[in-house]
């Protein structure tokens, strides 16, 4: 009996054994919850940055859309004054005698209209639309009753739009009704 209670009593091998393990796997389980842990914060950090990086990457892509679109728009603002001579220069001419050459210019000038066309630029047509004072340029106004408050009559130089960009504002004749403005202050 008194080696039963010995053995009771005294630490045996399996059980110094077993703590060791039940130790170790604590730590192993810790270990592995840490690991867990820093792997989930690696993973937003990737995620973070894969989307700092997505939104790096649009950004520069819209930065650059736009400056081609700034060069396109002063490319275009240069030719149109070149347009305003072709204009000219076609009106100048009607004579019989100028007809060959007429023609020749009718072609460029229109390959130029259409190649400005394909960049994006339009000519603006404010000819008895109501005025804008963000498209057009008001340069003389006529009173009458004819036509509507505000409606243009006359177009003196065309204006263009680039993108909903304005490149030049339409020079323009605008239609006033007598009293009309003075109504419109009164109130």
């Amino acid at each position: 009996m008194k080696d039963r209670e010995l053995d009771i009593n005294s630490p045996s091998p399996e059980s110094g054994e077993e703590k060791a393990a039940a130790e170790e796997a604590s730590r192993d389980e810790a270990e592995a919850k840490r690991l867990a842990t820093e792997l989930e914060d690696m993973r937003q950090t990737l995620v973070r940055h894969q989307a700092d990086f997505a939104n790096f990457r649009k950004r520069a892509e819209k930065e650059n859309r736009e400056a081609g679109q700034r060069a396109t728009a002063r490319v275009i603002e240069q030719l149109i004054p070149v347009i305003d001579s072709f204009e000219h220069a076609l009106a100048a001419h009607r004579e019989a005698e100028y007809e060959g050459y007429r023609k020749g210019f009718e072609l460029i000038y229109k390959q130029l209209l259409d190649n400005l066309a394909r960049l994006g630029a339009q000519r603006m047509e404010p000819l008895g639309q109501p005025f804008d004072p963000h498209l057009h340029q008001a340069v003389d106004r006529t009173e009458t009753t004819d036509h509507p408050d505000g409606t243009v009559l006359e177009v003196f130089q065309p204006g263009y739009v680039y993108h909903g960009r304005v490149l030049r504002p339409a020079m323009v004749r605008v239609a006033v009704h007598s009293g009309a403005a003075s109504n419109k202050f009164a109130n």
